[in-house]
């Protein structure tokens, strides 16, 4: 499949006029040009609300990609679903992202229709409220697996969907110059957004259970509504010109 991408990648996408070697030479120029690179990042309007997006957008998803395996997996006893190996592989790995990939190719085609801008609270909301589908799970349990891929099915769409506004954001963010080494720095930073929460997400739930869990989580959600109204971002960015 990679081969295939490769090829796809080599020979069928687009070459921009402005992708183009730099001309930069000397290594004493080339760790001027990197370091320039970084201030010249940090130094953008209203940087601290950039960043605060990036690392804020997708707290609560963080930390609920982290359970919701063990979740499906754990005895119902320890308050999971206790489902199989093979069940969660079909739940996640099928059917969640079928509807994932459903949601981003939604996600897309709208913000192309209408802008970012326009579609920007509803993709948060998107990739937020469906987390409280895990509320229902944890306190219900469910043995019917038809639920189970329903609940998932409706908090993937919603992830994918939301998803889309993460993604052309990053892209907004690295305009200007070195705008493929900012998109470098931006995927870095979501990456963080991701890392930390996750690294005390297992804490938690082990202290709380997993029904104060999921209800953490949509507490969790509130700060990636809250820095939604300070970030920069030009109304038709993401529109396609006709």
């Amino acid at each position: 499949m990679f081969v295939l991408f490769f090829l796809y990648h080599k020979f069928i996408l687009p070459y921009p006029d402005s992708d183009r070697p730099g001309l930069t030479t000397g290594a004493a120029n080339i760790l001027r040009e990197f370091i320039n690179t970084f201030v010249l990042f940090f130094k953008k309007e209203k940087i601290g609300y950039i960043l605060a997006f990036l690392l804020l957008y997708r707290l609560a998803e963080s930390q609920l990609v982290k359970l919701a395996s063990p979740f499906l997996l754990d005895a119902q006893e320890a308050g999971g679903l206790a489902l199989t190996t093979g069940q969660v592989g079909f739940v996640y790995g099928t059917v969640g992202i079928l509807f994932l990939t459903l949601g981003g190719l939604l996600g897309g085609f709208l913000a192309a229709k209408h802008g970012l801008k326009y579609w920007l609270l509803p993709m948060a909301v998107a990739i937020n409220l469906p987390d409280v589908v895990y509320v229902y799970l944890s306190y219900v349990q469910p043995d019917n697996l038809w639920i189970v891929n329903l609940c998932v099915a409706i908090e993937q769409f919603g992830y994918g969907f939301g998803f889309t506004a993460y993604m052309l954001y990053m892209i907004y963010a690295s305009q200007g110059e070195h705008k493929t080494a900012h998109f470098a720095i931006t995927t870095g930073f979501m990456a963080l957004g991701m890392m930390i929460p996750g690294m005390f997400s297992g804490w938690v739930q082990e202290l709380i259970g997993y029904h104060h869990f999921f209800i953490w989580v949509m507490i969790a959600t509130i700060p990636g509504f809250l820095i939604l109204p300070f970030i920069p971002l030009e109304k038709d960015f993401g529109k396609k010109n006709e």
